[in-house]
């Protein structure tokens, strides 16, 4: 298996658990929620992750929740998938990831998530460019920077 990536602790986020693949056969890794997090039905968190991600060139992470927490409170990403490029990694802001969750619950179910819990997935995957590809700008900036604002 090529090892193409790196999870890495943002600074002063030291406590943070890397992500991990629970069996031989996952494709994600777990990521685990730095705080206690509670969520009546309707109700929407940033999460702060204290992480940050180091690919290889032509690679991407894509952010998704956990299964079990999609069925069990229809967790869902404000963005549905998260999109980290590879370039993320070199932000003003360290590439740190932050997930933006919302509990659409529609029995009415909070969800509570203790620190240390599972709810999202990270999973790799190459992707390629067209052949009249012309992108030369680079990141300088965080989340929804790569319109003109954000390239240098």
């Amino acid at each position: 298996m090529d090892r193409i990536a790196r999870f890495e602790r943002v600074s002063g986020w030291e406590n943070v658990e890397l992500p991990k693949r629970a069996t031989a056969g996952s494709a994600g890794y777990d990521i685990k929620t730095p705080v206690d997090i509670r969520l009546a039905p309707g109700e929407s968190a940033v999460v702060e992750t204290g992480l940050r991600c180091r690919m290889e060139e032509g690679w991407v992470l894509v952010i998704a929740p956990r299964s079990g927490l999609g069925f069990r409170y229809r967790l869902q990403l404000d963005n549905t998938i998260g999109v980290i490029d590879q370039d993320y990694y070199y932000a003003d802001n360290e590439g740190h990831i932050k997930i933006k969750i919302t509990n659409d619950s529609r029995e009415g179910k909070l969800l509570e998530l203790p620190a240390g819990k599972a709810f999202a997935q990270g999973i790799f995957l190459p992707f390629g460019v067209t052949e009249d590809d012309a992108a030369e700008g680079e990141r300088r900036g965080g989340m929804g920077s790569t319109d003109s604002k954000g390239l240098v």
